[in-house]
């Protein structure tokens, strides 16, 4: 009997029984066993699984006369919770699966559940569309099925196929890290690069190794998913510019509630700089400037240019942000550059504005909870002594955590 980790072929089978049969056969073909799951929720899988949970929650199944998503719920409660429990139990070692948009949404909402680093495939109908809300946060590989899913034939066999092969590579995969060093995560975003990059040089010099995020919205809240997965002993956040694109609907907004939160069930360091707060970045050329924006200081950069933001709108960046970090002040400390935010915002820049940042601060030595401490330095954010000092800071705050 095969006591290995088993690959589960998660589908609706009531609808898509040949695709995920096939799956199934070819990825044991390749040697590997493979656990079929039925998430359909109209009927029965017409086929023998393994696990078909359309009869699991049959006594809980809502009426007929309730709608589509009262059985769509029940059925994700139902198939998030016992994959979980088959990953923590060690009997699955990656997930794939494949169908049109409901077996897409229902499949990958079940994927998102399990850690970094546990294969996921999902092959889609609708994988060319926007999968921002589809991956989210999570490490799925979306293949495109490029015709329809009804039945395997010459084409959707090819795809099918090596999307098997691919999972079973990814299952194969065991490599590990040499580095057995503390982790410090650093989000930053392209405004403050040369930043970022010396702080890396200078953390990595006093031994640390640097997880880099782009501060994009998914970006940053894959960090803080992985800092309560206990991944980081410390956390930079060289760029709090997600904020001011959530407040503007701009290109990095889309930021999750969770977002400079306490980590839950830790006690993590963090250190916030106000990187990219200076402006929101809206996707606008200087040939089609929205009217609202024209009387502004703009930072025009590619299909995308950056706003400078406005004293109200600093102050209630600064009201947010103090919120948040309060609820773990004995954790948190503030540092912030004097002759600049990013790029655009020095004395040369097109945002430089000097008594708006200004703002901020003031608002945030109002605002912080008095045991955390703000310093105020002579640099620009992207100057290597700022590096210095901030990487100094950041191990400090790890030592006496430590």
């Amino acid at each position: 009997m095969n006591t290995n980790p088993a690959i589960a072929v998660v589908g609706t089978f009531d609808s898509k029984a040949e695709e995920h049969i096939f799956l199934r056969d070819r990825i044991k073909q390749r040697g590997f066993p493979a656990m079929t799951i039925n998430v359909g929720t109209k009927n029965p899988a017409p086929v023998p699984v393994n696990l078909d949970l359309f009869k699991v929650i049959g006594a809980n199944k809502p009426p007929v006369t309730e709608s589509r998503d009262a059985s769509i719920n029940a059925m994700l409660l139902a198939a998030k919770a016992r994959v979980k429990q088959l990953h923590r139990d060690r009997k699955i070692c990656g997930i794939i699966s494949a169908g049109g948009g409901t077996g897409t949404y229902l499949c990958t909402s079940i994927m998102r559940e399990l850690p970094l680093d546990v294969p996921k495939v999902m092959i889609s109908t609708v994988a060319s569309r926007n999968m921002a809300e589809i991956v989210s946060t999570k490490d799925i590989t979306m293949i495109h099925s490029v015709v329809d899913l009804l039945g395997v034939n010459s084409i959707s066999g090819r795809i099918l196929d090596k999307a098997a092969a691919a999972i079973c590579a990814m299952a194969q995969s065991k490599w590990e890290s040499s580095q057995k060093k503390k982790r410090i995560a650093l989000p930053f975003f392209g405004f403050i690069t040369r930043g970022a990059e010396a702080t890396k040089l200078a953390l990595e010099g006093m031994g640390y190794e640097v997880i880099a995020f782009h501060a994009n919205g998914t970006g940053g809240m894959a960090m803080e998913e992985l800092a309560a997965e206990g991944y980081f002993d410390g956390i930079l956040d060289l760029a709090t510019h997600e904020l001011a694109d959530d407040l503007m609907e701009g290109y990095c907004g889309g930021i999750g509630p969770e977002r400079y939160e306490p980590v839950l069930g830790r006690s993590i360091p963090r250190l916030v700089v106000p990187g990219g707060l200076d402006c929101a970045v809206l996707e606008f050329t200087r040939q089609n400037i929205p009217d609202q924006y024209k009387t502004r200081k703009i930072f025009f950069y590619d299909f995308r240019s950056a706003i400078r933001l406005n004293i109200e709108e600093t102050r209630i960046l600064a009201d947010q942000l103090a919120e948040k970090l309060n609820k773990d002040a004995k954790n948190v400390k503030i540092l912030i550059p004097l002759k600049g935010w990013s790029e655009a915002d020095d004395e040369e820049g097109p945002l430089y504005d000097p008594p708006i940042n200004d703002s901020l601060t003031q608002r945030l030595r109002e605002k912080l909870d008095s045991q955390i401490e703000i310093r105020e330095v002579e640099y620009h954010i992207n100057d290597s002594a700022f590096a210095d000092i901030a990487s100094k800071m950041m191990d400090e705050m790890i030592r006496v955590r430590s």
